[in-house]
């Protein structure tokens, strides 16, 4: 059994943050991977301060531990990484523009704010684009999304590797959501919807008939706790782990878009370090990557059954109803692929396509 905290504090400049406190299971996760490769010459030693928005038991949090233990081994204890969960040091957006001061050396956002640095992002944002997470896992290895890494080149932060958010779904507190009508509400008012700060998932909830609400995940539990807003969109792993099952009755397994996580440093921690270093650091942000998809994959089902046991209704969508969403959102395409880059959303479509037929 886990504790976590729930604490206030203010981070100056930043807002409120309210940090969830609840006895959690973890599920029966895998191991992570053997430590492989010789230790490095000495290059002088750097600690790395990361912040990241999620909360110790989650899959993100585990692969970082992962990424810290790789530089540690590798380095006999020269490079350390000291890991800031749950929001501690700012949102996603306020993260990175700290790793472009150089303020903090390395986060984990989601790739729908860093749309700010590199627009073609944004393709990840465009709902059901996706399908499966093995479509999802294709297009991340790419060669179309390394092209999207080296996109932030300039910008003050360098982007080392994709890894798993995951398929987000909507949960609320005021009725059961079957069918676009249900967000709208029709005779009642339509739901107001957390979202990230990100123009395309201000446009999906607004094409469905809700009141989208852009704001800090940080403080979006005690957004819920208090009525502010009706409910918010994200994976299950990340709805259990940050407790939100506490003020949330309602989930519906939507999988509208599938967004991945951004491990990123900031460009000058990147060149203070020695080209070996920065080899290392580059090799371990893939493999820990790469095991965190794999926790996330392990996370994503057991969460959704947890919260069923902590009493959240969910509602699982049948492919008519997918249906029913997906023909709702057609605008958001017709917004937004003329902007984003229609031959760029035709080399995801053509890399999903060929890992279906496979």
């Amino acid at each position: 059994m886990n504790l976590f905290w729930r604490n206030t504090l203010t981070l100056a400049g930043a807002a409120t943050l309210t940090l969830g406190l609840a006895h959690a299971q973890t599920p029966d996760l895998s191991d992570p991977p053997d430590i492989e490769g010789d230790v490095l010459e000495d290059h002088g030693s750097h600690t790395l301060r990361m912040g990241i928005g999620l909360a110790e038991s989650s899959p993100q949090y585990l692969s970082v531990k992962y990424f810290a233990d790789i530089l540690d081994q590798r380095t006999e204890g020269r490079i350390s990484v000291d890991i800031f969960p749950n929001s501690q040091l700012g949102d996603d957006v306020q993260m990175m523009e700290m790793l472009q001061t150089g303020s903090l050396d390395m986060t984990y956002p989601s790739s729908s704010p860093a749309t700010t640095y590199v627009e073609e992002l944004a393709a990840f944002d465009l709902p059901f684009l996706l399908p499966n997470r093995d479509a999802a896992i294709a297009v991340m290895q790419s060669d179309t999304a390394q092209r999207m890494l080296d996109g932030f080149e300039g910008s003050g932060i360098k982007a080392l590797a994709f890894s798993e958010n995951g398929y987000r779904q909507l949960t609320n507190s005021a009725r059961p959501v079957e069918s676009p009508e249900d967000v709208a509400g029709l005779d009642v008012s339509g739901l107001t919807i957390r979202t990230m700060e990100n123009p395309v998932h201000l446009s999906i909830w607004e094409t469905l008939g809700a009141n989208p609400t852009p704001m800090a995940f940080g403080e979006l539990f005690s957004a819920m706790e208090q009525g502010v807003v009706d409910g918010q969109e994200n994976p299950w792993s990340t709805i259990l782990t940050s407790n939100f099952h506490e003020v949330q009755d309602y989930g519906s397994e939507t999988r509208h878009v599938y967004t991945p996580f951004i491990l990123m440093i900031s460009e000058r921690t990147w060149e203070r370090l020695a080209p070996e270093y920065q080899e290392l650091v580059q090799d371990a942000a893939r493999k820990s990557a790469e095991y965190e998809i794999q926790l996330a994959t392990e996370y994503d089902d057991w969460s959704r059954e947890q919260l069923e046991e902590k009493g959240m209704q969910i509602t699982r969508l049948d492919d008519e109803q997918i249906a029913a969403f997906q023909e709702a959102v057609q605008p958001v395409y017709d917004e937004w692929a003329p902007r984003i880059g229609e031959d760029l959303i035709a080399e995801i479509q053509e890399i999903v396509e060929s890992t279906s037929s496979q």
